[in-house]
């Protein structure tokens, strides 16, 4: 099933209002949802938002929460959320870093006690939609082993960064510390289908690309091996102190992934002069893709081609939905 994207984002909408949430927060956050799911990251948009729901009937999500700023200087603040709906939270925050970076050259905020982002690069994209570099990260209960170890010590947590890019597509990266999160393996569980490469480990300690596997052990892959371990250990730390918030071992003792840091950082490369930034990054960046493409391949592509190509397909001709989670959140409204 194919639905528009005004179709996802009235239905968010509607849903989130009747949980009490302000007609405001219900459309700035339906809006994000619906974004996701456009730009093909539906593991982070609709097939996310039953458990958001979920989430907030058990009270891990607070309805109508504001936040705290706990420090704020010229160039830097640190908020506390108050386990409130993480995306509306990461969307001011964001914004607040360009604020500061237009100001400063460079804006940051660090939160705690915020709940799941859902898509990070939303909010690194809003930055370059801006003219400006974007950087931000999240940690995550533990949902992986470190390197050498056998149970789940570190997150996946998501990092992306944003760079504006002149005549094309912003470079977008937004990547899990896993080499895949588990909103993918999710999404090809549903599917029936398998990883295109092994992801981590079943039970029995064996490499596999079965994703139902993977989700069942807890004992994904990090990226790069020792070195995506190390990442996500020291991503986990910087979060944690500069929000002064949850780390990896906290947030593993909720029954639920809550009370999360996350950080978000803003440079302004006019400010900080520099001259012409997107056409560098374009120069940068075509020496790139002008590289032969290797046996197998179609083409050579830098983060936030594809995905850019995907969102104008699903405007286009509509997203695809799974009809079960689609239908069920019909049901509601």
């Amino acid at each position: 099933m194919k639905v528009s994207y005004d179709e996802l984002k009235d239905l968010f909408r509607t849903i989130l209002e009747k949980k009490g949430f302000s007609s405001s927060d219900a459309e700035t956050a339906a809006e994000i949802f619906a974004e996701n799911s456009l730009a093909g990251v539906i593991s982070h948009g609709l097939n996310r938002f039953p458990r958001v729901l979920k989430y907030i009937d058990s009270g891990d999500i607070a309805i109508g929460a504001k936040e705290k700023v706990l420090l704020s200087l010229p160039f830097f603040e640190r908020w506390d959320c108050a386990n409130g709906l993480g995306p509306l939270f990461a969307r001011k925050a964001m914004q607040k870093a360009i604020l500061m970076a237009k100001e400063n050259g460079i804006g940051a905020v660090a939160l705690c006690n915020n709940n799941h982002w859902m898509r990070g690069g939303y909010y690194a994209k809003m930055a370059s939609d801006e003219k400006m570099i974007g950087l931000c990260w999240s940690n995550t209960t533990a949902n992986m082993p470190p390197w050498g170890g056998e149970d789940a010590r570190i997150g996946n947590n998501p990092l992306c960064i944003a760079i504006p890019v002149s005549d094309g597509p912003d470079f977008l990266l937004d990547m899990a510390i896993s080499q895949y999160s588990y909103g993918k393996l999710e999404t090809l569980r549903l599917k029936g289908e398998k990883l295109p490469y092994p992801g981590g480990f079943d039970k029995d300690g064996n490499l596999t690309d079965d994703p139902g596997l993977i989700e069942e052990s807890r004992r994904m892959l990090p990226i790069g091996y020792w070195k995506g371990s190390g990442l996500s250990i020291a991503l986990d730390l910087i979060a944690a102190l500069l929000s002064n918030g949850n780390g990896v071992r906290e947030i593993s003792a909720f029954e639920n992934e809550v009370a999360l840091s996350q950080v978000m950082i803003v440079f302004d490369p006019v400010k900080l002069g520099i001259e012409e930034p997107e056409k560098r990054a374009r120069e940068i960046l075509e020496y790139t893709k002008t590289s032969p493409v290797a046996s197998g391949f179609r083409r050579v592509t830098y983060p936030g081609e594809s995905m850019q190509r995907t969102r104008e397909a699903n405007e286009k001709e509509g997203i695809e939905v799974v009809d079960d989670i689609y239908l069920g959140l019909k049901a509601l409204i």
